[in-house]
């Protein structure tokens, strides 16, 4: 018997459609269009935005959805909207208008489509938090580490609109599958968590034909094995379906084009407005002090494990060690100038260069001396896993507490776990946060800064 499933929030992505819409088609009114060509306007715009929100997935937005992802959502839509309107005007040349009052047309509207959209997400947690409402009822079945977290998870985090009514642990005697069967139906329940390491293949067959015969939402916990914990990509061969290790969004075409492009822009404020002029000063400084060239160039592992040079601001006298051994605190081999500079993080803008060169990435992880690669590929697990993107100015390990020396293993191996999880979470709100993070503690001052 088909049991009907609670989607109680059926009405929402339909109703974001809806609001959305007035809002384009309510700013519009602004342009004094004739009652026919604002029709026009409101069914061609309305088309537009509809398919261009399918294809950026702009409405896929869940209860578990974090709020870093809806902005970013939220950047793509704009850019794509922009264009729209643009290409609107442009076709129908007889109702063109300034292109600044349709730019500030877009972006009023793009303005208000996001404040409305935070104010949703964060107006429906506060109501599954304070009045219950739009919840889901779940049950876990298995019981294992993990699913006691996700236990703990469901009753912790209200805000997400879970409710865990029952957990059914099959290795109990007293408990089977036709219990929880039973019971799913009876309360109503929507969705089943079901850890993999408690099930054999038998009983994970008789709950997805239970989930679909039913109409429930089946997901499963990873068990404890490693792969399963990491962030895969499903494809298919045919219709045989393959799981890749990870999903890195830069190897995207267009995420390559979108992150080069705030590399080439960023880079060329940095080397026009700020090196143009600093750089005689701190040549100058540099050369009183101590002779040697102004820059200092080493080499590094960047894409692909390829070598390149990357350059500095030199902030040590000569010496014959400066490609074997790290900058220590207190070194005696860091001049008074070179000290600022390592201070403030001055000397890594130079850098900006080998980002303007394709060489490097405004954010990325950070290269390391060629020696000390070689040495880290050896040593540290997942270690050449940093390779599979450019290497950065900076980067989340940096923002993160994990920059300059490495006193200890644990120091290198948590940098390769924020590099990690940067290449796999990358996004263009996530650089422009690191920018910002690595400027502010640049002003602040940073221990490890040496």
């Amino acid at each position: 018997m088909l049991i009907k499933q609670g989607r109680y929030s059926g009405y929402l992505r339909p109703l974001a459609y809806l609001i959305d819409l007035a809002i384009i088609l309510l700013f519009a009114v602004q342009f004094k269009f004739e009652l026919l060509d604002y029709l026009n306007y409101a069914i061609l715009i309305s088309i537009g935005w509809l398919v261009l929100s399918i294809k950026s997935k702009f409405y896929e937005i869940y209860r578990f959805t974090k709020v870093v992802r809806i902005i970013s959502l939220s950047f793509l839509q704009a850019a794509l909207f922009i264009l729209l309107v643009f290409a609107f005007f442009g076709f129908f040349e007889e109702l063109s208008r300034p292109a600044s009052r349709i730019l500030i047309y877009s972006v009023k509207v793009l303005v208000v489509i996001l404040a409305v959209k935070l104010s949703i997400f964060y107006l429906l947690k506060r109501y599954r938090k304070r009045l219950g409402g739009n919840y889901r009822r779940t049950v876990i079945v298995g019981k294992t580490i993990r699913t006691d977290k996700l236990l703990d998870f469901f009753q912790h985090n209200q805000e997400y609109g879970y409710q865990c009514k029952a957990v059914f642990d099959l290795q109990n005697e007293s408990t089977s599958l036709e219990k929880c069967f039973e019971f799913v139906l009876t309360e109503g329940i929507d969705e089943l968590y079901c850890s993999i390491t408690s099930l054999t293949d038998e009983q994970i067959e008789q709950l997805k034909d239970f989930a679909d015969n039913n109409l429930k939402v089946l997901k499963f916990l990873p068990d404890n094995k490693e792969i399963y914990s990491r962030r895969m990509k499903m494809e298919y061969y045919g219709y045989l379906p393959i799981l890749s290790l990870r999903d890195i969004p830069i190897e995207d075409p267009l995420n390559q084009f979108v992150k080069r492009m705030f590399d080439i822009i960023l880079s060329l404020i940095v080397i026009i407005g700020l090196l143009s002029w600093l750089s005689p000063i701190l040549a100058l400084l540099i050369r009183l002090e101590s002779k040697g060239p102004v820059f200092f160039r080493q080499k590094r592992n960047g894409l692909d494990y390829k070598e390149f040079y990357c350059y500095k601001y030199r902030s040590m006298r000569e010496n014959p060690e400066a490609h074997i051994h790290q900058v220590r605190k207190n070194d005696v081999r860091i001049t008074k100038i070179g000290k600022f500079l390592r201070k403030t993080s001055i000397d890594e803008l130079p850098q900006f260069i080998n980002v303007l060169f394709g060489e490097m990435s405004v954010v990325g992880p950070r290269p390391h001396m060629v020696s000390h690669t070689h040495m880290y590929a050896e040593r540290i697990d997942k270690f050449m896993v940093r390779h599979f993107v450019k290497p950065g100015i900076t980067g989340l390990a940096q923002t993160s507490g994990y920059r300059g020396e490495v006193e200890t293993e644990n120091d290198i191996i948590n940098r390769v776990k924020y590099d990690i999880f940067y290449l796999e979470n990358w996004s263009l709100l996530l650089d422009v946060k690191i920018v910002f993070q690595t400027v502010f503690n640049a002003l602040k001052g940073e221990d490890k800064a040496y």
